[in-house]
């Protein structure tokens, strides 16, 4: 099992010359030195420089917050104004970003969109208003039903006195 030798994410997959030395080897792309690692005599062990996958790693955080921008701004027509706001009055315009592309996955990209424009309208630029607006318009209110109208066979029959309003009477004459 031959040994792997790591080099930086930019030329991950490209031809690369290689030259071994007895406590070293080094690889090389057109002259230029790539990477250079301790040389080990044990098979099957991975070589590893810690800073070489950092430049993959933050070229994958990019395109995944790439991707979840490019997903805010399909929402709506608005959503680019509306991320300029965002941009003008936040401090972290992608951490409201990120929460609003993550409610349009459980309300649906048609009511975040509803409540991105409304929003708009309102001048409220933040994930928690659009959270609130969806919540709210989530919340079912109970259509008035149709008007039933009682038989008199339903109705209880009930007898009711007349109240004694004789006490009002002698209050008026004590004066």
């Amino acid at each position: 099992m031959p040994t792997a030798t790591e080099v930086p994410a930019e030329y991950a997959g490209r031809s690369l010359t290689l030259k071994t030395y007895p406590d070293r080897i080094c690889l090389y792309r057109d002259n230029k030195l790539i990477a250079r690692h301790m040389r080990s005599y044990d098979r099957g062990q991975d070589i590893e420089d810690p800073d070489h996958p950092k430049q993959l790693l933050l070229w994958r955080k990019k395109a995944r917050e790439q991707k979840i921008v490019m997903r805010f701004f399909a929402l709506s027509p608005k959503s680019d104004a509306y991320y300029r706001k965002l941009e003008q009055r936040r401090m972290n315009p992608f951490h409201h970003v990120q929460k609003i592309v993550a409610l349009s996955e459980i309300y649906g990209p048609e009511a975040v969109a509803r409540a991105l424009e409304d929003a708009f309208t309102f001048q409220a630029f933040s994930c928690e208003y659009i959270a609130n607006l969806l919540e709210q318009r989530a919340r079912r209110v109970p259509q008035p039903g149709a008007l039933h109208l009682t038989r008199r066979e339903d109705l209880l029959d009930l007898t009711v006195q007349a109240p004694d309003l004789s006490i009002y009477h002698k209050d008026k004459e004590k004066p």
